[in-house]
């Protein structure tokens, strides 16, 4: 192929396409069909010509076909990385030569379809589709039972299937794809980190089987409630911000949590945090936190932040006073600050003496 760089002795013209399907499998279904309310492309027009003498460009670039990318890659190599190389088509890299491969890199390009990874060996251990055009997880991909790592974060998928049979996945990644439920993971119980933030997800869900998760990361959807979380006892941290939780609630059984992140939520109130003893860093940054009331018996906090909130009062403040290893706390947005800008850091360094950092400021 051969591209032609924008120069500024020129004019080119832009002519408008209609937007491509985005994959065509062999077993993709109505449900993976743009939703009515999604965003439509807007209508083709024709090129307009602009006035003006069109200059040759001497500079021409030549961008390698997709079948010469691999071309020179020994056939017995256990790792291809092509990253950001505007491969669009996964058949004409001919994946079947490799025949020993436990890793391969695909990010950021321009794939839309995975059916030719059917040719891929059951080798591979770390598949990484990170930020192309996947609409569709097709079932090409089920005879991968050794994966461990699975990436298909930054696409456009709308529903989790297909990967029911890789049993052996520890990490999992769909960050910002479409999804709206967490659904068909219940077979892959031996992830420990599962990442779905920047979706479209309701209600937390169908996680009964999944014990061994350790991190879960849900930031950025549209979850309205803490809850079916009892059977997550590995739980080590549980990221839900930039949703619609209102209330703390749901995690008595998650004794081994360490990390919540829990900012830009309508939370007023700390609570309910009673068994969570071994908590290290608590997040509730802009929410409508008016007390710092029921944080005196998690003696292990380090970080606590809570910028952005509605602590009017440096009284407040000395319920962190209570906590011997805090270290680290974000309280600028606040009122106390806001109102005492001048004698804010001051006074709440007399309340805590100990604390090393505020607000991303380290005490002399």
């Amino acid at each position: 192929m051969v591209a032609e760089n924008e120069t500024t002795d020129k004019v080119v013209p832009e002519p408008h396409h209609e937007e491509p399907i985005l994959s065509h499998t062999e077993d993709e279904g109505e449900d993976d069909d743009d939703d009515e309310d999604e965003e439509q492309a807007p209508p083709s027009h024709p090129a307009i010509n602009y006035p003006g003498a069109v200059l040759p460009d001497t500079r021409i670039e030549e961008i390698e076909a997709d079948q010469d990318l691999i071309a020179d890659i020994d056939v017995n190599t256990d790792y291809i990385d092509l990253v950001h190389l505007k491969i669009g088509s996964l058949e004409d890299l001919h994946l079947e030569r490799f025949k020993k491969l436990e890793s391969l890199c695909l990010r950021q390009n321009l794939i839309t379809s995975i059916v030719e990874l059917k040719h891929v060996p059951e080798s591979l251990e770390e598949l990484d589709l990170y930020d192309n055009r996947i609409n569709h997880i097709s079932s090409s991909i089920s005879h991968l039972v050794n994966l461990k790592n699975l990436d298909l974060s930054f696409n456009r998928i709308k529903n989790i299937k297909n990967i029911e049979t890789l049993v052996n996945l520890e990490n999992l990644y769909f960050v910002q794809n479409k999804i709206k439920e967490i659904k068909n993971l219940e077979t892959l119980t031996k992830v420990s980190n599962l990442e779905l933030g920047g979706n479209k997800i309701e209600v937390i869900e169908n996680l009964d089987n999944n014990v061994s998760i350790e991190q879960l990361w849900l930031g950025k959807n549209r979850i309205g409630k803490l809850q079916n979380l009892d059977t997550l006892v590995n739980l080590r941290v549980l990221s839900i911000q930039s949703n619609r939780i209102t209330k703390i609630e749901g995690l008595d059984k998650l004794v081994n949590l360490e990390e919540l992140y829990l900012s830009h939520n309508g939370i007023s109130e700390i609570e309910n945090l009673e068994h969570n003893t071994n908590l290290q860093v608590l997040d509730i940054t802009s929410n409508r936190i008016t007390s710092l009331k029921g944080l005196s018996h998690l003696t292990k906090l380090t970080d606590f932040w809570c910028s952005y909130n509605q602590i009017a009062n440096f009284d407040e403040v000395e319920q962190l006073s209570k906590l011997p290893d805090l270290d680290t706390v974000y309280l600028e947005g606040n009122p106390i600050h806001l109102l005492n800008r001048t004698s804010y850091r001051r006074k709440v360094k007399i309340y805590l003496p100990k604390l090393k950092k505020l607000d991303a400021t380290y005490f002399a």
